[in-house]
């Protein structure tokens, strides 16, 4: 499913609002992903009462599911029951929104290559979205690299999960320019199992989130390998101002970045 998303600022949704609907953009909300939100029964309800009073259709929608501290891989129990209870409060807000699908981080430790803990990460994983994806039918799971050295890891545990329609990779275009691989790499190893993308810019170097065409990342490079890979998704423009989201889409609508082609 081709399209663009941008994040809703409630402060001035107003604003959010207008590029909704001058650039045709869902919405992918960042108010939940915080512990203290997830814990906070009123302030949650009136979050999610705020959003499905606008008058749009939110079907598309996606959100950033609970990230911080989220290790449902851990060896500690106590640790892996509150991994699942907050990826858990992030389906059941995405249901009460009706929309399309959440976001979650793989939060390994990238650089600690031991063949137990790699396998356990793949194992563990596969086994509970299988779970939350049985529980919360049409839902979709998108898995995002965080800062994985590489995508081998996201492959395994989206081969394990290939007969799962409604789990997808959420490809962090940016992340994937400032591993040790080049982007083009994740963009070919992982496009089978591509539902969902973040985009912003960076120097190369550092994760910065900058406005599209801000930083060092080549977009036009990165359309083309779109095509090439013939992958069609959504697509989120990962920028919080609002200015820096109107500039994004400009510049994506005018040089033609996938999506706004």
């Amino acid at each position: 499913m081709r399209s663009i998303a941008i994040i809703p600022k409630r402060d001035n949704i107003g604003e959010s609002l207008r590029l909704s609907r001058e650039y045709n953009a869902n919405f992918e909300y960042n108010d939940f992903f915080l512990p203290f939100i997830l814990d906070d029964e009123e302030k949650k309800k009136e979050l999610i009462e705020f959003y499905k009073a606008l008058p749009r259709d939110r079907s598309y929608d996606t959100m950033h599911g609970a990230f911080l501290d989220v290790t449902l891989h851990s060896s500690d129990a106590r640790i892996r029951e509150i991994s699942e209870l907050r990826v858990r409060q992030s389906m059941d807000v995405a249901k009460e929104l009706g929309i399309r699908g959440v976001v979650f981080h793989t939060n390994m430790i990238a650089n600690f290559k031991d063949d137990v803990y790699m396998k356990n990460w793949v194992n563990t994983n596969a086994a509970f979205y299988k779970k939350i994806l049985a529980e919360y039918p049409g839902i979709y799971v998108f898995v995002e690299n965080m800062f994985d050295f590489d995508p081998d890891m996201l492959l395994e545990l989206a081969q394990e999960l290939k007969d799962e329609p409604y789990f997808g990779v959420c490809l962090d275009y940016a992340h994937a320019t400032i591993s040790k691989v080049p982007a083009k790499d994740w963009l070919e190893t992982l496009k089978p199992y591509i539902k969902h993308m973040h985009i912003n810019d960076n120097d190369l170097k550092d994760d910065q989130h900058k406005a599209l065409g801000q930083g060092k990342i080549d977009y036009k490079e990165y359309t083309g390998l779109m095509a090439e890979s013939e992958i069609e998704c959504s697509v989120l423009i990962e920028v919080s101002k609002l200015e820096d989201q109107e500039a994004s889409l400009e510049y994506a609508k005018k040089e033609k970045i996938y999506p706004l082609l």
